[in-house]
C-alpha cells in the first residue's frame, strides 16, 4: 500500500493535517492498519470541522428544517422551496444556500471572494436550477486597520468580477466593520435560482456499474488542503497559506452552468456534485454515501492541468468549475457531446461499486482503499463543552449628545454609510428582471414571465449575539423577516452562514449554541424553516475571535408584483411607526458609534408581536407608500434613510435620545397619505397593533425634536463617509 516516495506519518504530520491524536487512533481502528499518504488526506479532508460539522451537528438537527413549501432542506447541495406555477403551468422552486470563505478571502482577497462566489452559484446550477440572484454579507476590521482598506479592495472586486462575468444580478448583503476582524475577515456568499420543481437533481449515486464523470475544468495544484485550512484558526504563518486559496474562472463556470442544465435536459444525469470543498474527495464520498454505493476512481483519467500530480493532490485540489456526476451508460456518448460542444472536459474516472469501498488508483497502484461510509458516516461527532454567556450588566448613564449629531455619528461611520461605492460595482441589472437593487432593505426581482416577486435579505447583528446569544440569534432571523415583510413579501424559508470562533473554547460553543437555540425558536414562529446553510468556525488570530456572526439569509414571495412596497416617501407624507417603542439603547449603534461603548443587554425580540406586525404591513401594503423596518439607528436612522432615498427632508416630533435611538425589535416606519394613515389607524386597532404618527416629510431639513439639520448636509456626509475612507 505504502509508496516509498510518500512520507511517513508521523505525529507532526498529523498536526499538520488538522487531526487530533484520538481521531488519528479511530482511524487506525476503523482500518486495521496505518494509512498512506493518500488516505491520511482524505481523512483529514472529509473529517474536518468545515465538511463534517462535528462540533455543530448536535445543535443543527434541533432546527426546524420543514414546512409544506419545503420541497428539500438542508443536506444536499442547496436548500429549495416551492413558490407555485411558472408561466407554462409548471411548478416553480427557488432553489438558494449561503457559504463562507472567509479564511481565503483573508489569505487572498480577490481570488478568494472570487471564488466563493463561484461556489455558491456551482450549488444552485447543480441541483438543476438557473441562477438569478447572488448577494454578499462581509465583515472587516476597523477602517484605520492596516489590511482593511486592501481586504475591502479585494473582496469587492473580487466578488464584482466573477458574479459580473457569470451574469447573475447582485440584490443585496450587508457589510460591516469592527475591530473584532481585524485578523479574520468574514465573506459570506448567496445565490439563488429558479428550478422545475419536478426536475430537481440530487447527489445520491443509484445503480452498480455505473460510470462517474468529471466535467468542467481541469485539475490543478490550487486550493490543496483547502477544507482543512477552513477548518484551523490563523497564526505569524498565514502567508504560508497563500497556496490553499483556488484560482476562478467565471466564463468557464457559465459555460458549466450551461452544458450541465442542457445534460440535465437529456435525463442522462443519476446524480450530481459539485467539487467544492475537498474537491474530488468529498464529491466522490458524498455521492456515494448518500446512495448507499462504493465509488472506484481511476486519476489516470482525471484532466489536469499540471505536470506529474500525485493522487494526493488530485483528491484533494479545490480547482474550480468542476463537476462529478453519475450517468445512464446507455446516455454517455450524448453527454459527451453536451461538453464537447461548450469546450469542457469530459472524462469517465471511475464507476459506482455494490461494495463499501472508496478505492483510489494511480499509475498502476492502489493509493487508498477505504470503506466508504467511514469518512462520511462515521466522521466524530463531539458534544463540546459550553458556557452559556454570562448576563449583561445593565447599561449605565448614556452622555448627553444633540440628536443631529448623534445622527450624523451614524451616517458618518462606513457601518452606517451610503454604500454605493461598494454597490456601483455590481451588477445588479443583468438579466432585465430586477425591480429593486441593493439600497434600502430587501432586494426584489420578477420571476421571469411571472406577476410573481422573489425578495432576498441577510441580517445579523453581531454585538446583539455577543451580549445574548439566543436573543442576537432571535434577532437575526426577526430582521430577515421584517425586510421582508417591508416589501411587501410573505418570508418564505431562510439559510445561515453560523460564523464563529473556536468551538474548543466553552464561551465560543456557548455562543454558537445559544444562537442556534435562538435562531431555531424564530424560525418556527415566523415560518422561516431553515432549509441549508454553512457553519464557518475557528474564526480566530492569535486566540482573538471574531464577533459571533449567525448570518440569516431570506427569501420572500410576492403573489403579484403590483402589491409591493416600492415607493418613496413623498412631501407631506405622515411618518407612522408600527410597534411599541421603550427606547432600548442596550448594544445600540449610537452607543458604538458615538461613544465607542459596547455595553448592556441585546434587546428583547417578541416573536408574537413580530409575527402581527408583519402580517399588519403585508395585509395593508395598498395603503403605504414606502416602508422600512427599525433595526440599527432606531427610529432616527429610518427616518434618514426614507428621507434621503426620496430627497425630502423629515421632522420627527421626539427629540429625546431613546425614543429616536432606541432598537426595540418587531418594529417599522411607514410613510403614507393622511387619508391612508388614518385608514391604517383603524385597522392597526383592529388588528391590535401599536400604530402612531411621529412626524411628517417634506421640506429640505431632517428635524428631531429641536434639533435640525439641512437634508443636503446630511445627505453629503451619508454619501461621502464610505467612499471617503476606501476609494
Amino acid at each position: 500500500m505504502r509508496d516509498v516516495q510518500e512520507p511517513d506519518i508521523t505525529p507532526d504530520l498529523i498536526e499538520a493535517h488538522g487531526l487530533k491524536p484520538e481521531e488519528y487512533a479511530e482511524i487506525l481502528r476503523l482500518l486495521n492498519r496505518a494509512p498512506s499518504f493518500t488516505e491520511l488526506g482524505i481523512f483529514s479532508a472529509m473529517w474536518n470541522e468545515h465538511c463534517s460539522y462535528k462540533s455543530s451537528k448536535k445543535w443543527l438537527r434541533t432546527l426546524p428544517t420543514e414546512g409544506p413549501q419545503v420541497i428539500c432542506g438542508p443536506g444536499e447541495n442547496a436548500g429549495v422551496v416551492d413558490i407555485g406555477d411558472g408561466p407554462d403551468g409548471t411548478r416553480l422552486a427557488v432553489v438558494f444556500k449561503m457559504e463562507s470563505h472567509n479564511h481565503p478571502s483573508y489569505i487572498e482577497p480577490y481570488q478568494g471572494a472570487a471564488t466563493g462566489v463561484g461556489g455558491i452559484l456551482r450549488d444552485v446550477f447543480t441541483m438543476g436550477a438557473r441562477p438569478i440572484a447572488a448577494m454578499n454579507a462581509l465583515s472587516f476590521g476597523a477602517p484605520d486597520h492596516p489590511r482593511t482598506r486592501q481586504l475591502v479592495h479585494g473582496v469587492v472586486e473580487g466578488i464584482g468580477g466573477y458574479g459580473n462575468a457569470f451574469g447573475v444580478p447582485t440584490l443585496g448583503g450587508e457589510i460591516r466593520f469592527h475591530p473584532a476582524y481585524n485578523g479574520n475577515c468574514l465573506v459570506n456568499a448567496f445565490a439563488a435560482g429558479l428550478a422545475d420543481a419536478g426536475a430537481i437533481f440530487y447527489s445520491a449515486a443509484s445503480g452498480v456499474g455505473r460510470p462517474v464523470v468529471y466535467l468542467g475544468a481541469k485539475t490543478g495544484r490550487d486550493g490543496v488542503g483547502g477544507a482543512t485550512m477552513a477548518s484551523a484558526e490563523f497564526d505569524e504563518g498565514i502567508e504560508e497559506k497563500r497556496p490553499t486559496v483556488q484560482v476562478g474562472d467565471p466564463f468557464t463556470e457559465k459555460r458549466l452552468m450551461e452544458a450541465c442544465l442542457e445534460l440535465m435536459a437529456t435525463g442522462a444525469v443519476v446524480s450530481i456534485q459539485d467539487m467544492g470543498a475537498a474537491g474530488l474527495t468529498c464529491s466522490a464520498v458524498e455521492m456515494g454515501d448518500k446512495g448507499g454505493l462504493g465509488i472506484r476512481l481511476d486519476l489516470d483519467a482525471v484532466p489536469v492541468r499540471e505536470e506529474a500530480m500525485s493522487a494526493y493532490e488530485m483528491m484533494l485540489s479545490e480547482s474550480q468549475e468542476r463537476m462529478l456526476m453519475v450517468l445512464d451508460p446507455e446516455k454517455e456518448e450524448a453527454a459527451r457531446a453536451v461538453f464537447d460542444k461548450w469546450d469542457l472536459d469530459f472524462a469517465v474516472v471511475g464507476e459506482t461499486i455494490a461494495e463499501d469501498r472508496f478505492l483510489i488508483l494511480h499509475q498502476g497502484e492502489v493509493k487508498a482503499d477505504l470503506p466508504l461510509r467511514a469518512l462520511s458516516g462515521a466522521a466524530p461527532e463531539y458534544d463540546r463543552p459550553w458556557e452559556e454567556t454570562p448576563v449583561a450588566a445593565p447599561l449605565g448613564d448614556l452622555p448627553e449628545i444633540d440628536p443631529i449629531d448623534g445622527l450624523k455619528a451614524l451616517i458618518g461611520s462606513p457601518n452606517y454609510a451610503g454604500k454605493h461605492w461598494v454597490t456601483q460595482q455590481y451588477d445588479s441589472q443583468v438579466m432585465a428582471d430586477t425591480v429593486a437593487g441593493p439600497g434600502l432593505g430587501a432586494g426584489l426581482l420578477r420571476v421571469h414571465g411571472t406577476d410573481k416577486g422573489l425578495a432576498f435579505t441577510s441580517d445579523v447583528t453581531p454585538r446583539y449575539v455577543k451580549a445574548n446569544p439566543v436573543e442576537g440569534g432571535k434577532q437575526a432571523v426577526a430582521e430577515a423577516f421584517r425586510n421582508l415583510c417591508a416589501v411587501g413579501a410573505r418570508p418564505l424559508a431562510t439559510t445561515d452562514n453560523l460564523n464563529f470562533g473556536n468551538p474548543e473554547k466553552p464561551e465560543i460553543m456557548g455562543q454558537l449554541v445559544g444562537a442556534i437555540k435562538g435562531i431555531g425558536v424564530a424560525c418556527a414562529a415566523l415560518d422561516m424553516p431553515i432549509v441549508s446553510g454553512n457553519v464557518s468556525l475557528y474564526n480566530e488570530t492569535d486566540g482573538q475571535a471574531i464577533l459571533p456572526t449567525p448570518t440569516i439569509g431570506a427569501v420572500g414571495l410576492l403573489e403579484d408584483l403590483d402589491d409591493r412596497i416600492a415607493g418613496q416617501a413623498a412631501p407631506g407624507d405622515l411618518a407612522l411607526l408600527v410597534g411599541e417603542s421603550a427606547g432600548h439603547l442596550g448594544q445600540s449603534a449610537l452607543l458604538w458609534e458615538a461613544f465607542g461603548r459596547a455595553e448592556g443587554d441585546a434587546p428583547v425580540v417578541d416573536l408574537d408581536a413580530e409575527r402581527r406586525n408583519g402580517a399588519f404591513i403585508r395585509a395593508h401594503s395598498a395603503w403605504i407608500t414606502a416602508c422600512t423596518d427599525l433595526s440599527d439607528g432606531g427610529l432616527a436612522l429610518a427616518a434618514f434613510e426614507l428621507a434621503v432615498a426620496a430627497g425630502i427632508g423629515v421632522s420627527l416630533d421626539a427629540g429625546d435620545l431613546p425614543r429616536l435611538f432606541g432598537e426595540d425589535q418587531a418594529r417599522y416606519l411607514i410613510a403614507c397619505s393622511f387619508d391612508a394613515a388614518e385608514a391604517l389607524m383603524v385597522a392597526a386597532g383592529q388588528a391590535g397593533v401599536p400604530l402612531e404618527t411621529v412626524g411628517r416629510f417634506g421640506g429640505d431639513t431632517v428635524c428631531l425634536g429641536a434639533s435640525e439639520a439641512p437634508l443636503a448636509e446630511l445627505a453629503a456626509l451619508h454619501q461621502r463617509a464610505f467612499a471617503g475612507v476606501f476609494a
